[in-house]
């Protein structure tokens, strides 16, 4: 028998007023069945190690690692379903209030977990039903819905049930989001942009056509496969998500024009104030691609020890003197910097599972609630809560941190439209140098020449023997001391570094893929990684990893792009702001972004998932008007 359920609350359902959306709930006419949980022991969801939010977050997970991996999309689908599911909670709790639908009703833990599940139900069939992988992910959904013991038959809207409830807070939040700017009745795509300039062929040295160095060009591939290796049939590049600066937020402020949060403009060359900025941003790439050389001999302490701390917006951090929770120093974590680089490109890329950023950041925060120090103290104070409590507003702050993080992220790339680092590195390399008049090749919007990593080839340099002996057909052009490309075979193989041609430079990554499909400023990455920490510093009430230091070890042998590493490498951090930090890194070392991308996008992420944290509180304490 189900426990009794009392009236819903008057103006059912509501939605926030500080949304000012209209929700049109989709009634079915269909009259209020019995409560589809039964009394089966197996189905007491309560007693099961997972809670259940955690397992609607790991469906999403998989349906996410399935499809193709556009970060906007699946940060909007995480958090729509995840406030799905805190609507249907706070439903039943005396103090929270929901977000899209707010209503109080009574019932015990069982009618709260069936609410949930037929809220997420709903609204991931429907955000996942033109999906890549969309069969098995629906099968997915429903196996999770048949495990539990709930029938996705049931298909009520009206009534005071569980299963009515999840099923009407599912219809609202898709109804109240169909219009919300992503253009997902166009399958996200905007019919209105266009790129500048004309495709870079990345199988042919240069540029090609490029008639803005400082905007966005798209790749022309032979063959292109995504992260999580989907065929993409298009030859050429679309820009994913152009428009996204456009949907509706959580906790920043919408913008009519597009750019919620403005960074700035990042540096442009031949801009008489930032042209020095943006040569120098090219050699920053370069140099990082560099050290991407697993037999160099030359190590990295990876530990807080030694890296860490940095103000925001910078890598000026020189690590911890000691670890604030067990009193005791960080010991070294010395790693061979080839390894490092290589394995931080790729850790960071897309997840561990190709889960995309936001998925990453979701995957991080389940990894944390496992620590055997973690504690389930809101603000890390108060009594433990249980999972479920704390599955579900940890849920709800931080992908509202990370929706909010894709609109404001993706409002600069769209209004920037800024080159991404292949383009400039081919293209000047293409110029010539810009350091000295005297010497061939010289063009004021050149490469830098700087020793042992940007050089002329010169009469003498391709002398038998020589550093440039192997580029001796190329004489007066540029030569960069950079990863030397993908090895033929990716699993015994590697790239190394070596003397290439500037204009044969690709980032550290496979040759299917090369560079994602949008605008470089400002890196999502590091808006995603910023505000997801942000967000995890707040819920637990310290910035410090539980005992203070978070570790993920990648083991040896699994690189993708190439053969390593050599051993385990253990990705150590003391905070979570130190492992976003380094998430925005990685996108040097993997040659995807500048410095000033990078940056700015830690700043915007910090402001997001400040926000959300501050906004999802007020749900919490159920004071959110």
């Amino acid at each position: 028998m189900c426990d009794s359920i009392a009236p819903v609350k008057a103006g059912y359902p509501q939605l926030p007023r500080r949304r000012r959306i209209v929700a049109f709930v989709i009634a079915l006419g269909l009259a209020a069945s019995a409560c589809s949980w039964t009394d089966d022991a197996a189905c007491r969801t309560a007693d099961r190690e997972a809670s259940v939010a955690r397992l609607w977050n790991e469906a999403t997970l998989g349906a996410i690692r399935r499809d193709f991996p556009a970060p906007t999309v699946h940060a909007r689908n995480l958090f729509h379903s995840s406030a799905a599911m805190w609507d249907a909670w706070a439903a039943y709790d005396m103090t929270g209030v929901g977000y899209f639908v707010d209503v109080d009703l009574s019932g015990d833990r069982r009618d709260q977990e069936e609410a949930m599940s037929y809220a997420a139900y709903r609204v991931l069939s429907a955000r996942y039903d033109r999906a890549v992988g969309s069969a098995e992910s629906q099968a997915d959904f429903d196996r999770l819905m048949s495990e539990l013991c709930y029938d996705s038959g049931v298909v009520e809207t009206l009534g005071d049930s569980p299963a009515a409830l999840g099923n009407r807070i599912a219809a609202a939040v898709v109804a109240a989001t169909a219009e919300d700017g992503a253009k997902e009745a166009d399958d996200y795509f905007d019919y209105d942009y266009l790129p500048i300039n004309d495709p870079l062929v990345v199988n042919v040295p240069g540029a090609g056509q490029v008639t803005d160095p400082n905007r966005w060009q798209p790749l022309a591939l032979e063959y292109a496969i995504s992260q999580n290796g989907i065929p993409i049939p298009e030859e050429i590049q679309t820009f994913v998500g152009p428009h996204w600066g456009y949907v509706t937020p959580f906790a920043i402020d919408p913008a009519p024009g597009g750019l919620p949060l403005d960074p700035g403009p990042p540096p442009y060359l031949g801009d008489p104030d930032t042209g020095r900025a943006y040569r120098q941003a090219a050699v920053e790439v370069i140099r990082y691609s560099s050290l991407l050389d697993p037999s160099s001999g030359r190590t990295i302490d990876l530990g807080p020890a030694s890296t860490g701390n940095s103000p925001l917006g910078t890598n000026d951090g020189e690590g911890y003197e000691t670890n604030p929770v067990t009193g005791d120093a960080y010991q070294p974590n010395l790693v061979p910097l080839g390894d490092a680089g290589r394995v931080l490109a790729e850790f960071w890329a897309d997840g561990p599972d190709s889960e995309t950023p936001p998925g990453h950041w979701n995957t991080l925060a389940n990894a944390l609630t496992e620590h055997t120090q973690f504690e389930r103290r809101i603000e890390g104070a108060g009594d433990e809560v249980d999972a479920l409590e704390w599955d579900i507003k940890m849920y709800f702050a931080l992908n509202g941190a990370l929706h909010d993080a894709a609109v404001a992220a993706w409002g600069a790339k769209g209004h920037y439209d800024y080159v991404r680092p292949i383009t400039v590195i081919r293209y000047m390399g293409g110029l010539g140098q810009s350091s000295d008049p005297g010497l061939d090749s010289y063009h004021k919007d050149g490469l830098p020449l700087e020793e042992d990593l940007i050089e002329l080839i010169t009469e003498e340099s391709v002398e038998p023997g020589e550093r440039h002996h192997h580029l001796a057909d190329h004489v007066g052009e540029i030569a960069i001391w950079a990863w030397a490309g993908n090895p033929e075979d990716p699993e015994t193989g590697v790239g190394g570094v070596n003397w290439i041609r500037a204009v044969e430079w690709v980032p550290y990554q496979l040759s299917t893929f090369v560079t994602p499909a949008f605008a470089g400023y400002v890196s999502g990455h590091s808006a995603f990684s910023r505000a997801g920490a942000e967000v995890l510093t707040g819920m637990t009430g310290s910035p410090y990893f539980p005992g203070g230091l978070g570790t993920w070890t990648i083991p040896a042998g699994s690189l993708e792009f190439e053969a390593g590493p050599a051993a385990d490498i253990v990705l150590q951090w003391a905070t979570y702001r130190d492992a976003a930090d380094q998430a925005g890194q990685s996108r040097l070392y993997g040659g995807i972004h500048v410095p000033a991308d990078d940056f700015a996008g830690r700043i915007m992420g910090a402001e997001c998932g400040i926000a959300a944290w501050e906004l999802a509180r007020q749900y919490f304490a159920g004071n959110a008007a």
